[in-house]
């Protein structure tokens, strides 16, 4: 196998230096600019319209925001972090409102707040950066997260998980 290609592997440098690393917030700002980019590179060969595109991505984006939102809530109230680079610092394993849902409901805010951002933009090229979104948030942040989760919470983090999807 050429080196490079062992920075890609589960043990890469690549791999642990991104995991955990980049606040999921900067990531969706990043998305979106990524996708206005593509919008501006591609438009209109890739662009589409269609009557409620505007309030559909209004609705779509303020069900994001709320869904995020809701998720801080129970965080805030359970007192324990919001900052996802540290879930070591979990004071305890949040169940509750929005978390019988989901398992990661602001990651699904975000996720429905890029989608209304490419619904606005009418470009397909610029939705199609979505998956790329969730792949990455899986693979750097939810499963390092989980990993740490469940070696602190044990048991009842396997019930929670079990129980509960990771998105939705």
């Amino acid at each position: 196998m050429p080196p490079f290609m062992h920075a890609f592997g589960a043990k890469g440098i690549i791999v642990q230096t991104l995991e955990l690393r980049i606040p999921p917030v900067v990531l969706v700002l990043v998305m979106a600019g990524l996708m206005w980019a593509l919008k501006v590179v591609t438009a209109p060969s890739l662009g589409f319209a269609f009557p409620l595109s505007l309030f559909v991505a209004l609705v779509v984006g303020t069900a994001g925001f709320a869904f995020a939102l809701l998720g801080v809530r129970e965080f805030r109230s359970a007192g324990t972090t919001v900052d996802p680079r540290v879930p070591d610092q979990s004071a305890s394993l949040v169940v509750r409102g929005v978390y019988r849902i989901s398992r990661n409901p602001m990651y699904v805010g975000f996720l429905l707040v890029l989608i209304a951002w490419g619904i606005f933009l009418s470009n397909l090229a610029s939705l199609a950066l979505l998956p790329a979104f969730v792949v990455y948030m899986n693979r750097f942040q939810i499963i390092p997260e989980e990993r740490r989760m469940k070696a602190k919470f044990g048991e009842a983090y396997h019930q929670y998980e079990a129980k509960v999807r990771r998105w939705v």
